[in-house]
């Protein structure tokens, strides 16, 4: 059983939109998930155009892929790369902790977490 950054079972982050690498709402994580989709984050604006101008396009939908395009609010599985790229350069989103997969603390110390937390 998945924990999350607070030693605890993980909840899920979202069935709407639907979100996790396996998309069942929750930030499991496995062998196929090579971008680490393990921070629960609620988006804003300010996060989602920055994603853009990293090459990843959030807010576009692609019905094709049944991905209805994200807007600010929505609860999100994100990688945890691109959640410390956003920390570093000031555009971190906020962090639900008890839907974060614990495996984020190898990126990233939970104290810093904390401050993102909401």
């Amino acid at each position: 059983m998945a924990r999350n950054v607070l030693g605890d079972p993980l909840v899920p982050c979202s069935h709407a939109p639907l979100t996790g690498f396996y998309r069942d709402g929750c930030c499991n994580t496995g062998r196929e998930d090579l971008g680490l989709h393990l921070v629960c984050v609620v988006l804003t604006a300010e996060f989602l155009a920055f994603s853009k101008t990293r090459g990843n396009d959030l807010s576009t939908p692609h019905p094709e892929y049944s991905f209805p395009g994200l807007k600010p609010g929505d609860r999100w599985c994100l990688c945890m790369q691109r959640w410390v790229e956003a920390y570093q350069a000031g555009f971190a989103p906020g962090i639900v902790l008890e839907a974060t997969n614990e495996l984020a603390l190898e990126w990233a110390d939970l104290s810093t977490m904390k401050e993102y937390a909401v």
